[in-house]
């Protein structure tokens, strides 16, 4: 067994109203924004997490179609010590931010009240397995390509630049990961009545959120309050 570096069991706190409505949406912001973080204990300063933005993506799901015991791969530069700090069967943390906005109390046509955000978070725990070596890194790292550039309207062909990837792929180190337990939290707006909500949406697209598509998230899945 390798070490558990989470201690404290640093992780998200799922509040009971804003939990996931499916697992379908869980699954859909994982895959839709795998721009993630991997979150590890060692070598920070004061005991701090060390922590790498990266993107980690969907190898396989589990039987019931949901993440803990699917697999999801990732990669970081082997200049980054991170992947120094990270054994064998360590636990890791992936974190992925879906679409989120700043909600202000204007929307909310009455006084006195306060402002607040809108988001969607995903947090899978993970037991970790490095992958060191050259075929397992190409392996990675076109999974990941193709992974992307099926969210592109028009998807990339690698195959010529294969070559290219062989002779850099030394330079990163590998990553698979076994999903032990999941968190989510979907906080947006199903707290509020539904002419509030509708503006909640209205004013995310009015002024063109660049966090992503809350006003999707806050019309579909903001509940019948």
């Amino acid at each position: 067994m390798g070490r558990d570096p989470l201690r404290g069991g640093l992780t998200v706190y799922e509040f009971e109203k804003y939990l996931a409505p499916s697992q379908h949406e869980v699954n859909e912001l994982v895959r839709r924004h795998p721009f993630a973080l991997i979150v590890s204990n060692g070598g920070g300063k004061a005991g701090a997490p060390t922590v790498t933005h990266t993107p980690v993506i969907i190898e396989r799901m589990a039987d019931d179609g949901g993440f803990v015991g699917g697999e999801l791969l990732g990669h970081i530069a082997r200049k980054n010590p991170q992947w120094q700090q990270i054994a064998d069967g360590d636990a890791v943390l992936l974190v992925f931010s879906g679409p989120h906005d700043y909600v202000s109390p204007t929307t909310y046509a009455d006084d006195p009240n306060v402002p607040t955000w809108d988001y969607a978070a995903v947090h899978l725990t993970a037991r970790v397995t490095v992958l060191e070596d050259p075929a397992d890194g190409m392996h990675v790292v076109t999974r990941t390509v193709t992974e992307l550039e099926s969210l592109e309207p028009t998807a990339w062909d690698m195959t010529s630049s294969l070559p290219t990837f062989e002779r850099i792929v030394g330079g990163i180190v590998s990553f698979r990961f076994e999903i032990l337990e999941q968190r989510a939290v979907f906080k947006v707006s199903q707290d509020k009545p539904r002419e509030v909500r509708q503006r909640v949406a209205a004013a995310s697209r009015a002024r063109g959120c660049p966090y992503g598509d809350v006003a999707e998230l806050v019309e579909r899945i903001g509940g019948e309050a």
